[in-house]
């Protein structure tokens, strides 16, 4: 009886380990580049500075416990949240304006060129159902309100990133996925071409249409699915066009490399910037919001669209306090903070466009 409920554990574990929703395995010619990278030492990826995902001080068991017991009020919103969906079908392909859609999600048209980053619509960002669900009224857009989408972008590959069931409703819309090293394994198991998938080391660029450039840039974070950690790159992007110069920030802590590509890059027309879900115990690898503006003046950045808040609840903060601090921590700086509703067009060509401060309705 034990040997047969051993077997059956055995059985469960290896079948939950090769779900669809974990991805691909790095292999083939795919490691070999991966090992190839600089960046890729003693079987994973390592990031410029030394990077601990815990900050000094703290324990994993103490960090679990005090996200277990806290307390914080307002994590989530008491009403849904206020939206303006923006219909993506009747726009003009040559209007450039941007549509966020909750945390890291959010669609561009530049220059003829379509693009969707990060997206998560299936209504949680975990592989385990049911869990980690979207806050009431964010969950506003489907794959069915799309047009064809030119180029997916993916910072990385965490869940609340890269999120099976969005991508595989959005496939027959994708014409090309640019992604780090390895991600694109994931895609291929998914059943994405090999030739539609640009895998990009940092500072590795490729350039598509006329007068388009993308290079990854690095970012201090982490990556992995299943149980494995830092067999993929996590990235940031510069996207350089006929018209404008834009950073995609991905999910990234405070370091020395937004200097580093603001001189090399900058200034930027605009820069999209995680700003939610930190905490001092993971600053390392998440953005406070008092080091928000260090970093938009080190990228040189004109205006800036703050991500990564107002739809999961993944840290110990108020839902809408990221907003606000950013808010608050911009007052009299040279740069602009827009922060539109989810669904809400914003115009990537208008400096003087206002948006409300929904968060506090």
């Amino acid at each position: 009886m034990i040997i047969a409920c051993l077997i059956i554990l055995l059985a469960v574990a290896i079948y939950l380990y090769y779900l669809p929703v974990f991805g691909g395995q790095m292999s083939g010619k795919r490691l070999v580049r991966m090992k190839q990278s600089p960046h890729y030492k003693n079987g994973k990826f390592q990031n410029l500075s030394f990077t601990p995902s815990i900050a000094e001080g703290f324990t994993m068991r103490g960090v679990l416990w005090d996200f277990i017991t806290d307390r914080t009020e307002n994590k989530s919103p008491k009403s849904p949240i206020p939206t303006k969906k923006t219909n993506l079908k009747e726009r003009a392909k040559n209007e450039n304006f941007l549509v966020w859609m909750g945390h890291s999600s959010y669609y561009f048209q530049v220059d003829g060129q379509r693009f969707l980053v990060d997206p998560v619509f299936s209504g949680n960002a975990s592989p385990v159902p049911g869990t980690t669900r979207a806050f009431a009224g964010t969950d506003i857009y489907q794959a069915d309100d799309f047009p064809e989408i030119d180029y997916l972008i993916i910072s990385h590959d965490h869940y609340d990133h890269l999120d099976y069931r969005t991508v595989k409703s959005l496939k027959p819309k994708i014409k090309n996925v640019i992604c780090g090293l390895g991600v694109g394994s994931h895609f291929e198991k998914w059943g994405f071409e090999e030739d539609g998938i640009i895998e990009l080391d940092w500072y590795e660029d490729a350039e598509f249409a006329a007068g388009f450039r993308i290079t990854s840039t690095p970012a201090r974070h982490f990556s992995g699915r299943r149980f494995h950690r830092n067999n993929t790159l996590w990235s940031s992007y510069v996207l350089e066009t006929p018209s404008k110069k834009l950073f995609i920030g991905g999910d990234s802590g405070y370091d020395f490399h937004f200097k580093e590509i603001g001189d090399q890059f900058g200034p930027f027309d605009w820069a999209f910037l995680e700003n939610g879900q930190y905490n001092e115990k993971w600053h390392n690898i998440h953005t406070l919001p008092e080091e928000f503006t260090a970093e938009v003046e080190a990228l040189k950045a004109k205006n800036v669209l703050p991500v990564h808040s107002s739809k999961f609840l993944l840290a110990q903060h108020a839902w809408n306090e990221p907003l606000q601090k950013i808010h608050d921590y911009s007052i009299g700086k040279t740069f602009r903070i827009a922060t539109p509703m989810i669904g809400e067009k914003m115009n990537l060509d208008d400096d003087n466009q206002t948006f409300s401060e929904w968060w506090k309705s």
